[in-house]
C-alpha cells in the first residue's frame, strides 16, 4: 500500500480537471495537427504527474534500475554483436551468469535500447525513465492517426480525451512497456495511413522492431490484420501496400538473425525460464480471470462501457454506421489479442504493464459513449486512486 499526497498529486489533479472540463470541446475544434500535438502534450503532463506521485527516485529514476531491470546489464554489452550472439546462452536459470528476469523475458531489442541510450550519453535511470515516458506518451497520438484513417475524424476527435486521460498512464510512467506500446501503435498508424511507400515500409519496420521488443507482441499482428481489413479500400487502391509492409517487417528480424540471435530459440528458452520461476507457481485458473480484471483497471470503466457498445455494433454491423462499425472491429481485434495472450498461460500477472500495447487499442471505445465528461471523470478518479493507494512493483 502507498498513501498520502506527493509531489505529483497537485499536478495530476489539475491535469485531470482540465481534460475533464475542456478536453471534449478542445478536441472537437482544434486543427487536426494541433490536436495530435495537444494530445501528446496532455498525455505527457498526465503521465509525468502520475509518475511523480511516488517522487522522482521511486516513481521515475529508480524504476528501471532494480535487480530485474534493463539498466543492470548495461556493462555486459561492451561488444554488442558478441552479446547478441551469446544472448540465448543466458536465458535459462542455472545457465552461466543468467540474465535478470526482464532481460531474459524479452528479445534483445528491449535491452539494446537502453544500451544505446547509455552509449550516446543518456545514462542512468532518470534518462531511461524520461525516454519511456516521452515516447510512451505518443502512443495515444498514433492511435488517433489510425482511427482517423480507419473511421472518420469525428470519432477520432471523440476518442482523443479518453486516450489522454487513461488509467494506463500509471504504468506508462515508468515502464519499458509504455515505450513498446508506442512503437507498436506507430507501426499500425504508419501502415494504415499509407501516404507513401516510405510510410508503409516504415510501418512494417516498426512492426518488426515490436516483435524484437517483446515476444508476446507478435500478437499485435491480429490488430494489424484487422486494420488492413477495415481499411481494405486503401489496400485496393494501393495493392503494393502489403508487400511494402512485409518488406519493412523483414528488416529487423534479418538484422538480428545475421548477428546471431535466434528469436525462436530465445522464445523456447524463455518458456523454460518462465516455468522455472513464477510461471510454474502462479495458478493458471486464477490468473486467467485476474488478468482480465486487471485490464479493466488499466483501461477504466469508460472503456468497459464502450466495449459493451462496440459489441452491440458488431452484432448489428450491417445496419450500424460504417465508421462506428470499423472502430468496433478494430477494438474487437485488440480484445482477441488479449484473450489469446491470456489463454496462452504466459501472462500470469503483471498484465497491467505487459498488456499496455493492446490496452491502447481498447481506449478508443470511449468515443462511442454519450456524456464524455462524466466518463472522463470516472477514468481520472480511478487512475488517481490506483496511483495513491497502490505501489506496483515489477
Amino acid at each position: 500500500m502507498y498513501g498520502g499526497p506527493a509531489p505529483g498529486t497537485p499536478a495530476a489533479v489539475l491535469v485531470a480537471g482540465a481534460v475533464v472540463a475542456y478536453g471534449p470541446s478542445v478536441a472537437a475544434r482544434l486543427p487536426w495537427r494541433r490536436l495530435l500535438l495537444a494530445a501528446w502534450a496532455a498525455a505527457l503532463a498526465w503521465t509525468w504527474s502520475l509518475a511523480l506521485v511516488d517522487g522522482w527516485r521511486r516513481g521515475v529514476a529508480g524504476r528501471l534500475t532494480t535487480r530485474n531491470e534493463y539498466l543492470t546489464v548495461i556493462g555486459r554489452f561492451p561488444d554488442i554483436p558478441a552479446a547478441l550472439r551469446d544472448f540465448t546462452q543466458h536465458i535459462v536459470s542455472g545457465s552461466p551468469d543468467p540474465w535478470p528476469a526482464h532481460i531474459a523475458g524479452h528479445p534483445p531489442a528491449a535491452t539494446l535500447t537502453f544500451v544505446l541510450l547509455d552509449r550516446i550519453g543518456l545514462r542512468g535511470g532518470g534518462w531511461a525513465g524520461a525516454w519511456c515516458i516521452t515516447v510512451g506518451a505518443t502512443a495515444g497520438a498514433a492511435v488517433l492517426v489510425a482511427m482517423r484513417a480507419l473511421t472518420d475524424e469525428r470519432l477520432a476527435r471523440r476518442a482523443a480525451p479518453f486516450l489522454v486521460l487513461a488509467p494506463a498512464a500509471v504504468w506508462v510512467g515508468t515502464s519499458a512497456d509504455g515505450y513498446f506500446a508506442a512503437v507498436a501503435a506507430w507501426s499500425v498508424a504508419l501502415a494504415v495511413t499509407g501516404r507513401s511507400a516510405a510510410w508503409a515500409a516504415g510501418g512494417g519496420l516498426l512492426f518488426g522492431l515490436t516483435c524484437y521488443l517483446s515476444y508476446g507482441l507478435t500478437l499485435f499482428a491480429l490488430i494489424g490484420a484487422a486494420v488492413l481489413v477495415a481499411g481494405r479500400r486503401r489496400v485496393r487502391e494501393r495493392p503494393v501496400l502489403p508487400l511494402l509492409l512485409l518488406a519493412g517487417a523483414a528488416v529487423v528480424p534479418a538484422m538480428f538473425t545475421l548477428t546471431g540471435f535466434d528469436w525462436w530459440e530465445g522464445y523456447r528458452l524463455l518458456v523454460i525460464r518462465y516455468h522455472q520461476g513464477v510461471g510454474g507457481t502462479r495458478p493458471y485458473g486464477y490468473w486467467v480471470w485476474a488478468n482480465l480484471a486487471c485490464t479493466v483497471l488499466v483501461t477504466g470503466v469508460a472503456t468497459a462501457a464502450g466495449l459493451r457498445r462496440a459489441g452491440a455494433l458488431l452484432v448489428r454491423r450491417r445496419t450500424a454506421p460504417r465508421a462506428e462499425a470499423r472502430l468496433a472491429f478494430v477494438v474487437a481485434a485488440a480484445v482477441l489479442a488479449l484473450l489469446v495472450a491470456d489463454l496462452s498461460g504466459m501472462s500470469k500477472a503483471e498484465t497491467e504493464r505487459i498488456w499496455l500495447p493492446f490496452a491502447m487499442w481498447l481506449l478508443p471505445a470511449g468515443a462511442l459513449l454519450p456524456g464524455p465528461r462524466a466518463w472522463l471523470a470516472a477514468q481520472a478518479v480511478l487512475a488517481l486512486l490506483l496511483n495513491h493507494l497502490l505501489f506496483t512493483g515489477w
